[in-house]
């Protein structure tokens, strides 16, 4: 079974042909074919560079059974198939001699042919097909933060950050602003626009924002931005960490994440007649993901330390309900210049989600509003982390699960958010997820013991 860079004479694809050029010129002699597995770990497969024709040809082949959450043993043989608009050179091992490439790839069962039921890239080509199906085109543009840690003496991460910087800070407070810089040339050498970078709340948190772009490009980038993050801060003797809270009381890492449909080139967000210049398509979507936030955080907010991120009094969202104004609700609506930038900000997931799976939950979620044509409540434009009790009732604001083990538990009754990571990545999810709560139970914290060993 062939590829679909492959063209029915034997040749290639004009895209596939462009890459391997592209190889030549610029001395690529190793290729890094990625995939993620269900938990959003980057896995590649190296090949030399002169396999590059017969991977877009033929794939390459791998044993799925060794990946989290794939297959069996007895199911073993998967297919990598490069996609061609995917490759860049690696910024960080790249000389006057060589250089090595990476290309994204879609899975195959090989057994049928068809796309691989467990490929978290395929569940969100699923989501993006039902939006066209409905005729919509889906933009997406996260806002990834980061911390930097100083390494010990045997290279291992610590939690001691390299600066005591706050928000937007400049040095010398904020020390890092080097790190930030080949960063940023590392990601533009990659392909990526960079809108800004600054120094977030937190000593050693950080934020680099990339220009928005459809949906599977922008997953893409996530990926690829959470790896050049990573290899960068090493080759400057930092650990780089998407965990959500890293440090105790202080502010965690999120990932805002901003979704806009557009319809026959136009933003079917806005609408110059509406308040809040949002149309009701853009109302229905807002009221979706709201109408699933309590599933949808199972798979934005996938670990157990998503849950102490999401906590009243650090600036995180964990009340489900929208605003035009401030910050405190799980969805905002941002200023916009021009109606083209018309878009909503969906602010409670974080860095550590499978940026796949994440966005193929909120998309069908999104879509699941419009189809069902949901009312969306009144904005709240009052500050919610204000809102005793009694007020939020009265407002009827609902809050999301307090612990991963409560997430799986919505997700476990919400069959939208299920059909939209299918049956494979569901089961398998949930039951990776499961184990991983259980465990975390059964431990014993130091806080614990500094409380209550000396105490009874």
């Amino acid at each position: 079974m062939t590829s679909e860079n492959a063209q029915p004479d034997g040749g290639l694809s004009a895209e596939a042909q462009d890459v391997l050029d592209e190889i030549e010129e610029k001395n690529v002699d190793f290729l890094r074919l990625q995939f993620t597995d269900i938990l959003g770990t980057v896995k590649n497969v190296s090949v030399p560079a002169d396999q590059a024709e017969k991977a877009f040809t033929e794939g390459i082949y791998f044993d799925g059974s060794s990946i989290n959450g794939f297959v069996r043993i007895q199911e073993s043989d998967m297919r990598l198939d490069p996609d061609p608009s995917t490759f860049a050179v690696l910024p960080w091992r790249n000389d006057d001699d060589s250089a090595a490439g990476r290309l994204i790839c879609d899975v195959i069962d090989t057994s049928s042919g068809k796309p691989f039921a467990g490929d978290p890239r395929g569940v969100l080509k699923r989501a993006i097909q039902r939006a066209e199906d409905m005729g919509y085109e889906i933009n997406a543009a996260p806002e990834p933060e980061f911390f930097l840690f100083e390494e010990d003496e045997e290279g291992r991460a610590t939690t001691k950050t390299n600066d005591v910087g706050g928000y937007f800070d400049l040095a010398p407070k904020d020390l890092a602003q080097d790190v930030r810089r080949d960063i940023i040339f590392g990601l533009e050498d990659m392909g990526f626009d960079i809108e800004a970078s600054h120094h977030e709340v937190a000593e050693g948190q950080h934020e680099i924002n990339f220009t928005y772009d459809d949906a599977l490009s922008t997953a893409d980038n996530v990926a690829t931005f959470r790896s050049v993050v990573r290899a960068i801060a090493a080759e400057h003797d930092l650990h780089a960490t998407f965990m959500p809270k890293p440090i105790a009381r202080i502010n965690g890492s999120g990932m805002h994440t901003h979704f806009s449909l557009f319809q026959d080139g136009e933003n079917a967000f806005h609408d110059d007649d509406d308040e809040f210049n949002l149309s009701e398509v853009a109302k229905q979507f807002t009221a979706g993901i709201l109408d699933h936030a309590e599933a949808l955080s199972a798979v934005t907010n996938p670990t157990v330390n998503s849950y102490k991120r999401l906590v009243p009094g650090y600036e995180a969202p964990v009340y489900v309900a929208w605003s035009d104004r401030n910050r405190s609700a799980l969805i905002r609506k941002p200023a916009a210049r021009v109606p083209a930038a018309s878009r909503i900000e969906a602010r409670f997931p974080d860095p550590s989600c499978n940026p796949y799976l994440a966005f193929a939950a909120l998309i069908h979620a999104g879509l699941d509003g419009i189809e069902r044509d949901l009312d969306c409540d009144d904005p709240v434009r009052e500050n919610i982390y204000e809102f005793d009790e009694e007020k939020r009732d009265e407002y009827g604001i609902t809050t999301l699960p307090s612990n991963l083990g409560e997430a799986i538990d919505a997700l476990e009754a919400d069959e939208v958010i299920q059909d939209a990571l299918g049956e494979h990545v569901y089961e398998n999810f949930t039951e990776a997820k499961t184990k991983e709560f259980e465990e975390y139970i059964v431990e014993v914290s130091q806080w614990e013991l500094d409380q209550y060993l000396e105490t009874f």
